[in-house]
This record gives C-alpha cells, sequence and structure tokens, in this order.
C-alpha cells in the first residue's frame, strides 16, 4: 500500500476527503482505484473587529467629555475678571483664591517701588461661594452659558492687616488724624467737644478699590501711590457735636422716675461720673461705669420712700368740696433694687437717661374740714368753726343802727386784696375809704375785711360791714374760700 509522505496533517486538524477529480498524488494520474488521503482544512478568514474597537473609543471619549460637563463650569467663564472655565467649582476656588493672594502692588513715588502681594494687604474673597455661582449659572453642559456674562464679587482688604504692612512700607506717609472727642466741663456743668485734626496715611479705600478693578481689568499687578494723602479724622467735629448736644439734653431730665414724676433728679455734675465717652472703631460710644451708678441706687430708698399724706378739703355743710387744703399723696416704699443699677447702665450706654424705678404705694386718705363763721351782733364778735370746734373768735364792729348788718344765712362769693369803698351817709352824702384791704364779700355789698381808721372794735361802727383788726381779717381772707357759710345773728 503506497502512502502519501509530504501531506503531513497538524495534530487535531481537521481534514478532507480527497476525490477522484483531484489531482493525483505525486504527479501521477489517476487510475484505478487509487487510495485517497486526507488533507487539513483552510482555516476560515476571521473577521475584522478594527471599526468595532474605534466605534468603543470613540463612544468612551464622548461618555467622559459628558460626564465631565456635568463637573466643570463653561469655557469663557470669569469671577471677579478671574478666568474658571474648564475647571471644577473646586479648583475654580483655589485659582481664584491664589489669584486674589498674589496679585501684585507696587507702591509708586514715596513707595519706592515696595511690592505688596493681596496677602501682605489680606485681600479676601468668598472664593468658594462665587465658584459655586459660576457653575450654577454656566455649567460646561449648557452650551448656550459658554462665553457668558462675568460673575462680579466683592475683593476686600482687611483694614488691619493692610495698615500694618502698608505703615511697614511707608512708614513716613502716616501721620495719624485725632479724632473729636466729648468730655463733661465742670465749669459749665455740660458736655464739650474736644476738636479733630487731620492727619495723613495711604489711603486704604482706594487702594481697595483699585485693587478689585486691576483683578476686574484680567490684571494680576497694579501701581498705587504709596505718598502721603490726608487722612481724615474717623470723629468729625460734627459727629462729637452732635453727641453732646445729645447729652446735655439728657442732663435736663435724666432721673429716676415714678410715672411720669422725676422722683429722683440727678445732678448733672454726678451723672458725669457715671460713664465716659470713648472713642472705639464704631466712633463715640458712652460707656457706663455701674460701680459709680450703684452707689446713688444704695442711696435710693432714702430719697423714695415716705408714709403717705392725707388730703385735706374745705367742705360745705352739704359736703361740697370748696377747696382743697392740701393735696394727698400716696405712702411708698421701694421695690427691688438688685438688677437696677445694671439696666441703668445699658439705658446710658444707649442715650437714655429716663430711669423708671418700682415702688410699693400705701393709698392717702382725705380729711374733710367743715368750715363757717358766725357772727354775733349782739356780742360784737366773729367766730371761726372747723368741724365743729372754735378756730378763732375776736370782736367786730358791726353796722351802726342807720346802716345795719343784715342777719341770715350767706356765702362768701368774692375776695378782694384791697379797694376803696364807698358808702352813703345818712344824709345822702357819699364817703370814701381808700386802700380797704383782705375785703371778703359774703352779702352784696356787705365784706369782712381790715380796718386801719378806728380800732373801737366790740362797738358798732360801720355802714354795714363787719370791720375787723387787719390781720385778723387776712387771715379771715385765706382761711375762708368761696362757697364757705357765714351765718350772722343778733
Amino acid at each position: 500500500m503506497k502512502f502519501v509522505t509530504d501531506v503531513i496533517s497538524a495534530q487535531d486538524a481537521k481534514t478532507e476527503k480527497l476525490t477522484e477529480a483531484d489531482t493525483a498524488l505525486d504527479g501521477q494520474d489517476s487510475g484505478g482505484d487509487q487510495p485517497l488521503a486526507w488533507a487539513p482544512i483552510e482555516p476560515a478568514p476571521k473577521k475584522k473587529r478594527l471599526g468595532l474597537w474605534i466605534g468603543l473609543g470613540v463612544g468612551a471619549v464622548l461618555i467622559g467629555a459628558g460626564a465631565a460637563s456635568a463637573i466643570l463650569i463653561a469655557p469663557g467663564t470669569t469671577v471677579a475678571g478671574i478666568p474658571v472655565g474648564w475647571l471644577t467649582p473646586g479648583a475654580a476656588a483655589d485659582a481664584i483664591s491664589a489669584h486674589v493672594s498674589e496679585t501684585e502692588v507696587t507702591l509708586t513715588g514715596t513707595g519706592d517701588d515696595v511690592v505688596l502681594t493681596g496677602a501682605d494687604l489680606g485681600a479676601t474673597v468668598d472664593a468658594a461661594a462665587l465658584a459655586d455661582q459660576a457653575f450654577a449659572a454656566h455649567p460646561m453642559w449648557n452650551l448656550g452659558s459658554w462665553m457668558g456674562e462675568p460673575i462680579s464679587g466683592d475683593i476686600a482688604l482687611d483694614p488691619t492687616t493692610a495698615d500694618s504692612a502698608l505703615r511697614t512700607a511707608v512708614p513716613a506717609s502716616f501721620d495719624d488724624p485725632v479724632d473729636a472727642g466729648v468730655v463733661f466741663d465742670t465749669t459749665t456743668a455740660s458736655f464739650v467737644i474736644t476738636p479733630s485734626e487731620t492727619g495723613t496715611g495711604v489711603d486704604l479705600d482706594a487702594l481697595g478699590a483699585a485693587f478689585a478693578e486691576a483683578i476686574a481689568d484680567g490684571g494680576k499687578s497694579l501701581e498705587f501711590p504709596g505718598g502721603p494723602a490726608e487722612a481724615t479724622p474717623s470723629v468729625t467735629d460734627e459727629d462729637a457735636t452732635t453727641l453732646a448736644t445729645s447729652l446735655n439734653t439728657m442732663l435736663g431730665t435724666i432721673g429716676f422716675y415714678i410715672g411720669d414724676e422725676r422722683t429722683v433728679p440727678i445732678d448733672p455734675v454726678t451723672a458725669s461720673t457715671w460713664f465716659s465717652i470713648q472713642d472705639s472703631e464704631d466712633g463715640l460710644q458712652i460707656v457706663a461705669d455701674q460701680t459709680a451708678i450703684q452707689t446713688t441706687v444704695d442711696a435710693l430708698p432714702a430719697a423714695v420712700d415716705r408714709a403717705p399724706v392725707n388730703a385735706t378739703n374745705i367742705v360745705d355743710s352739704a359736703g361740697n368740696v370748696l377747696r382743697t387744703e392740701s393735696a394727698g399723696a400716696n405712702g411708698r416704699a421701694m421695690g427691688d433694687t438688685s438688677g437696677l443699677a445694671s439696666d441703668v447702665a445699658k439705658q446710658l450706654e444707649a442715650g437714655e437717661g429716663v430711669f423708671p424705678i418700682s415702688v410699693t404705694e400705701t393709698p392717702f386718705e382725705s380729711v374733710n374740714l367743715l368750715r363757717t363763721i358766725d357772727v354775733n351782733l349782739s356780742s360784737q364778735t366773729a367766730t371761726l368753726y372747723e368741724n365743729g370746734a372754735v378756730v378763732r373768735s375776736w370782736k367786730i364792729s358791726s353796722g351802726k343802727a342807720a346802716t345795719p348788718t343784715d342777719t341770715g344765712n350767706f356765702k362768701v362769693y368774692a375776695h378782694v386784696r384791697s379797694q376803696t369803698m364807698k358808702s352813703r351817709e345818712p344824709d345822702g352824702s357819699i364817703t370814701e375809704t381808700p386802700n380797704v384791704p383782705w375785703v371778703t364779700y359774703f352779702n352784696g355789698d356787705e365784706a369782712f375785711h381790715g380796718t386801719y381808721w378806728h380800732s373801737n372794735f366790740g362797738n358798732r361802727m360801720s355802714h354795714g360791714c363787719v370791720n375787723m383788726p387787719i390781720d385778723v381779717a387776712r387771715f379771715v381772707y385765706e382761711w375762708a374760700p368761696v362757697g364757705l357759710e357765714v351765718s350772722v345773728h343778733n
């Protein structure tokens, strides 16, 4: 049996049967019954997948770009003049802070070209909030927000840090101004001002504005004059005058009040020891001395506490009040004062000088005095009664027989301090008496009055009036109000 030895199939190779139509082995024709040989099958060509791999790459890039667009700020976005496009909010915040800190200020002129950075000047900006605002307004995924409107931001210089850096850099430019003040003048017992004085320095407000403007214009450096500029005082004469006027007004009403009553006034000199006027960053301020206030508070009970004072009223027989002889006053006792000095201190610092105090009151009572005058023509006496008790009694001179004093019950209706009196004599003639004092009318033209032209009291001498010694007439004038009842009888 002859075998083909130059056709070898690989191990485990797939084979196919050769037919007679196939070319004979060893270049011979096939004749008769030729044995068959097996040859390896040609492997099928592999499919090319390059396009697939390219497609996957482009897809991955597009997916990555889409993801980036969700976390990045759109191109062309600026915050306070600082570009933050293509950055995450966190990276944008860092870029904003770094830009502000690294921006340089060259002090020209007297500044001798000294360079200070934003960090030296205490420049601050809310970078995180601005970056978040930029992302919210201009996210990359929103193509319409690309190259959008800039985001403005406030860049400020810390006054204390900037002032310290500038004083170190250009000390010759600084001559501090003097603020106006307010002090108490014991001579006039009032508050007066101490005038202000201008000085020199570097204008921090202008520097801060120039710094922010340079960054807003896209810059990272600027020049600024380091020479002395006029520095105005923080507290002007007008400011001090306004406060002094307010304090002097307060001195006119300062005190401890029960209701609307200024029960315990505080004199200006004492009040001036309760507080001082101090110059602070916020201007002139009232600073109270609670210890000094406490001294006065401790003495308040002695000035406030009192027993009730009864009211005294003059009444007629029907109980009608004719005159209040003395007003009543409730008794009172100070309440708790443990926190009063602290409250007063707070009120003073707020510019308030009316200090309410609490008291416990005891109501007063009213005492009525029924006053009457009894004129006895027979005994030629006048007697004053109060609640039925004799107050005083005097001899008088009533009307003569030809011009008698009327009898009856009357009421005082008028008082005249002094006047000229005219009297008609029995023969019809008129007699004038000038400067008759302390006249108290009770019946027509009949009155009690003082008499300087005679001293014959106890006898009928008048034209109808009741003559009295001058001091007695004055007593009656002041003792008997309008409405007081007068009884004239024999």
